[in-house]
Order: C-alpha cells, then structure tokens, then sequence
C-alpha cells in the first residue's frame, strides 16, 4: 500500500538468510526493504539492517507443494476451519480460493494485503508467513465435487483414546498459518477471515506456539509442553524416500492431488497436572527417551537408534514394551512414517484450575492409512503416555500442490 513508508518489502536476493532452504516449497529466502520513494531511504535503510535477520525472511508461494509442510516451525500459528454458507457451492468457492492465493502471496512477499490493509503488520518484514489450504471430506459434497473426493479423506477410524468434540473437529475448508511474528501472523488470519465473508464461516479457529528461532544456541528439536524432545524422529527432505512417504506423486490419484499432501489435526490435551507429578525418572520410563537431550534410554545421543532388545540388571527391558518411543518408531509399525510440524497450545485454565493446554499435533502424508492410522492404533492398544493426554478435536484434509505462477490453490480441483 501507497501509505506503508516503507512499503513493506521488495526481493532483492534468494540467498538464505537465517532460514534453511527446504526445496522449491519450503525454501526460505533473505529480503530487504526497500523504500517507497526517495524521502524514505534512510529510513529503509535502517530497516533493512533490522530485517537482516528474523524478519527479513520468506517462504515462496509458489512452488510444486503449498508452504508450510517442509518450511521449518515457526513460533507462532494458526490453525482455522470454514464452513461453506449456504448457497455457496463450486463457483463461489472457487472464487474463494482465488482471492485467498492471491492474498497469501501478497503477505508472504511481505506486500500488504489489497483493498484496506489493517496495518497490523505494518513495519515487520515477511518473518517466514507461510499459509496452506486444505479441502474437508464435507467441501465435495458441498460443492458437487462429489466425484473427484480422493478415497484417502474417507473418515478417520474412531480410537478409544478419542473425546472429539464435534464443533471443533472436521470442516469444508482448512487453513494453517505460521510465522515468525506474532503480528504477521494474525494480520494473515484475519486477512482470511475477512475475505471469506459472504462465502464460508468460521466453523473452529486454534491458535498455537512453538520456540522461537534463535531462543538456543544452536537449532535443536522442539520441546512440548511436557519438557519433552518432540520431534526426534520426524522424516527429512534429505531422505531418499520422503516425497514418496510425505507427497502424493504426479502420477497419483485423483489427478488433482498431485504433489499434495494429506493432514491429520488433532488436538491433544496434556494433562500437565497428572504429568508433572511424575518424578522424571518416570516421565523418562513413559517416554523411553532423557528428558534432558531426547537420547535412548539405552544411550547415545538423540539421534541414536533405540536399542529395543538391551536388557537392565533385572533384566527387564530398558525401553519398556509401552514406550512412547518404542511405539510410533516406523520399524514398529510396518514402515508407516508422517511429518509431524505440531504447534503447542495454552488456553488458559479450567475451572478446577488445570491448563487447557497440549500440542497441536498437525501431521502430513501421502495416504493417511499408510501414516498417521496405523501409527495412532498401535498407540491406542498402549501407549504409556496416553494416561497423561486426550484427543478433544480432530480432522482430517486434502492438501493439493502447490499453485503455480498466475493459478491458485486448487485450481486443478474446481476448474478440472
């Protein structure tokens, strides 16, 4: 916009800066801002020192995946689910979808959003914003699309750790937003939220958290709310065989889906109170990790294999056979892998005066019954942990490729 003194940014280089450069999707690279006209120079100038670092970086729109499923954890993030209004259906859904691309573009080039930018991120650079789409099982029904609905979004089995609330699980249409500013990721959300109006309603929002980059002194896997390593064993781009575990390929089916990705959102209570209780040694035995560096109990480091097998002088197993980490490790669960990018929660306390807080487990596959269901069952016949958590909301969406330049999230759906 005319008015932003430095009108937020321009690109002048695709060396990283501070991120790392995960592949066309995921790729984070440096901007700068630039000025307006010549009255804000010195000023831009200045800007551009301080956006040097956290805020100077960008996640790319386009690509062959939607951003936000290699992009590294930001700090902060949004999760939000939509309901089509009635009378809206493909056309007016698609029109949605247009207008959203175009939006999430714009604020991820750290450009404001058009026709009356609320200035809430004015001043801060792109800060890693990334904002990703997703279609509910309910969007095809809804929208006559019946047909092209993708056999992998047929509803998730029920678990017996399960207490879903309906209003806060599901919906047509789903979207996560990360950043690495506060600001910048609420002005996005109610970007959203605003040009959704007249064609879809909020049906649940959740807002998340993770550390914010810079906060150690060396990157390190995140920590949950239960002092906890999370993360350990997460796929990595680097992997030969991670498109094939985390992508749908370009031959894949339906057509449309090619280069996308399937999310599992759960939202996972932890029962802090009950937790902390525990002495760490216990914590330790649940999990089947230190707590201290998320190492084996059998030793190591934390990207050391467990050793399942080793026994302890009683001669018990020192990884228990209910581990946590024993559990959800893919040679345990046929190969089965997802890419866990969770956000942590806290909303406030209830009324016994225990925290409404956990993770908000976000997950991506290439097929939900090869990743996140077979994992989730072992886990429901017993898992130490699930003592100390509770599954409240759940959902499950289809996530198409990445737009292309001048195409929008889902074209390749609504126009095919």
């Amino acid at each position: 916009m005319a008015d932003n003194g430095i009108s937020r940014r321009r690109l002048i280089g695709t060396a990283g800066a501070t991120g790392l450069a995960l592949g066309a999707a995921g790729g984070v690279v440096g901007y700068a801002a630039a000025p307006s006209d010549t009255a804000d120079a010195a000023a831009a100038a200045g800007s551009a020192a301080e956006l040097a670092s956290l805020g100077s970086d960008q996640v790319m729109f386009h690509g062959k995946h939607q951003p936000g499923i290699t992009t590294p954890l930001q700090s902060r993030g949004h999760l939000i689910a939509f309901d089509l209004t009635a009378g809206a259906g493909r056309k007016e859904a698609a029109a949605l979808l247009r207008r959203w691309s175009a939006t999430a573009e714009r604020l991820m080039a750290g450009e404001p959003a058009d026709g009356g930018d609320t200035a809430v991120a004015r001043d801060a650079g792109p800060s890693s914003l990334s904002v990703t789409f997703g279609f509910g099982a309910s969007f095809f029904s809804r929208t006559g699309l019946e047909k092209k609905r993708p056999a992998a979004l047929d509803p998730l089995p029920d678990f017996s750790s399960d207490h879903l609330d309906k209003a806060r699980s599901n919906g047509d249409l789903w979207v996560q937003i990360g950043a690495n500013d506060p600001l910048v990721a609420f002005h996005a959300l109610r970007a959203i939220q605003q040009e959704a109006a007249g064609t879809a309603r909020v049906r649940w929002q959740m807002n998340g958290f993770n550390r914010s980059p810079g906060a150690t002194s060396r990157p390190m896997t995140t920590r949950n709310l239960m002092g906890q390593v999370d993360g350990t064993n997460n796929p990595k781009p680097s992997e030969k065989d991670f498109d094939q575990r985390i992508f749908v390929p370009p031959n894949g089916d339906p057509s449309w889906m090619a280069g996308g990705s399937y999310v599992v959102v759960r939202r996972i209570r932890m029962l802090l109170d009950d937790w902390e209780k525990l002495g760490t040694k216990a914590q330790e035995a649940v999990i089947g990790r230190h707590k201290s560096d998320g190492s084996p109990l059998t030793g190591g480091t934390e990207t050391t294999e467990p050793k399942l097998d080793r026994t302890g002088p009683d001669g018990k197993v020192v990884i228990a056979a209910n581990a946590h980490a024993r559990i959800t490790r893919p040679d345990q669960n046929g190969g089965a892998a997802m890419l866990r990018r969770p956000f942590s929660y806290h909303d406030g306390f209830d009324d016994k005066g225990e925290p409404d807080a956990g993770l908000l487990f976000v997950c991506w596959q290439a097929d939900p019954m090869r990743g996140f269901v077979p994992v989730q069952r072992k886990l429901d016949r017993g898992d130490a942990l699930s003592e100390f958590i509770r599954h409240e909301a759940s959902g499950l969406f289809a996530v198409p490729g990445g737009a292309g330049k001048g195409e929008y999230v889902g074209q390749g759906l609504l126009e095919g």
